[in-house]
């Protein structure tokens, strides 16, 4: 017989996040008639309130009761035909998944290498792009929050260099680690296609995923992109005007997302943005102290989402998740594909708080003595400095 754990368990990885009680609160409420007029004002608050969290006026919001997988394909298939070139930069783990759908959709995509250490560079993909005489290349693809490095590409630089080159392929952005963690803007930084999903920033469970689209995107869709059924943007957009949708919603986690929204804008979103930012650098600080690297070299990239860290040589990730798991209750997340077993992961994202983060690094410092990782002491000691040097001003006068 299993002996039961005293207090609460520390989910670390980079997502899903923790669900904050108010969000469980909203989504256990009783299940309405989807076609009902009670449902009308569930579903236009959720539409317009994601409007406000990917920074739009001009985008139209789709939700589908679907994982970010479902999002990416959705993007791709309303846009492009089959054959397209697509331009796709290699970030990580997530950027290889997409680039692998794209394939398998038919597609044509050219993968620009990079070494998992940064974000995209908006030079490289000028230069491709320049290259592109005939504007074969249909869409550039960019992962904005690379979950499993740690990285954050310069969206608003990709654009700006798409712009400097006359280029005028869609520019698709994965933000499903990003949303609502980190700055980003929709209209303000010319994306046509914003990938999204619930379990990260916007702290709910698994299960709903965001296409925002532009007019120029949308447009595409009405006359061409693949064949389609369950994925057409068309299909969504009468309905919704009116805060309806063509098939079964997923009704008690758009409760719950209405509840995120809410508690986002309590907050302020630049103030969450901070936040994120501000544990970013802790834990950095702590990685370092601890004399381990962060996955992430690009200064200025690193992501305030998560944080990768590379095991020294001759030691296992996996082994050391695992012993921080077993003694102090904390799941970090795993490495993936290329650095597999080479890295573990510490998610700082969603309602999460400076003792939260402190007790989370406490417990892998801990974890690095049981383990036997070579390692110096003081890493969470660290972070507590740049915590107690970095306060920010809306808690300051508090």
């Amino acid at each position: 017989m299993t002996s039961r754990k005293a207090g609460r368990h520390f989910l670390q990885i980079p997502g899903p996040s923790a669900v904050p009680d108010r969000i469980l609160r909203a989504i256990s409420a009783q299940t309405i008639d989807h076609r009902g007029p009670d449902f009308a004002a569930v579903g236009k608050a959720a539409l317009e309130g994601m409007k406000t969290i990917f920074k739009t006026d001009a985008g139209h919001v789709i939700i589908f009761p679907a994982s970010g997988t479902g999002a990416w394909e959705a993007a791709l298939i309303n846009t492009l035909s089959e054959g397209d070139r697509v331009l796709m930069y290699e970030t990580g783990h997530f950027s290889m998944l997409w680039m692998k759908m794209a394939k398998r959709l038919g597609l044509a995509p050219e993968f620009i290498e990079g070494d998992w250490r940064g974000g995209a560079d908006p030079d490289a993909i000028a230069e491709r792009l320049r290259a592109d005489k005939g504007h074969e290349i249909k869409a550039v693809c960019v992962v904005h929050n690379e979950t499993s490095t740690g990285s954050v590409s310069p969206i608003a630089e990709v654009r700006a260099a798409m712009d400097a080159v006359g280029h005028p392929a869609l520019l698709m952005v994965d933000s499903i680690s990003g949303l609502a963690s980190v700055d980003f803007r929709f209209d303000e930084w010319g994306v046509d296609v914003c990938v999204s999903g619930s379990q990260k920033g916007l702290m709910l469970p698994p299960g709903i995923s965001f296409n925002c689209v532009s007019d120029k995107a949308m447009e595409i869709s009405r006359g061409g992109g693949m064949r389609r059924s369950y994925w057409d943007w068309q299909d969504m957009t009468g309905p919704n005007e009116t805060g309806y949708f063509p098939y079964t919603p997923a009704t008690n986690m758009l409760y719950g997302l209405n509840e995120a929204v809410a508690m986002l804008h309590e907050e302020g979103l630049e103030n969450v943005f901070a936040r994120h930012a501000r544990h970013g650098a802790a834990t950095r600080a702590a990685v370092r102290a601890w004399g381990l690297e962060v996955l992430c070299r690009q200064q200025g990239q690193e992501s305030g989402v998560l944080t990768a860290v590379l095991m020294p040589e001759g030691h296992s990730a996996d082994a050391f998740r695992a012993t921080v798991l077993a003694h102090f209750d904390i799941s970090l997340g795993n490495g993936l594909s290329k650095v597999a077993d080479r890295v573990f992961r510490i998610g700082h994202l969603g309602d999460f708080n400076d003792a939260m983060l402190i007790g989370t690094l406490s417990g892998i410092e801990m974890g690095l003595s049981k383990a036997g990782i070579p390692h110096s002491t003081g890493g969470t000691a660290a972070a507590m400095k740049v915590l107690e040097e970095n306060v920010p001003q809306h808690l300051a006068a508090e």
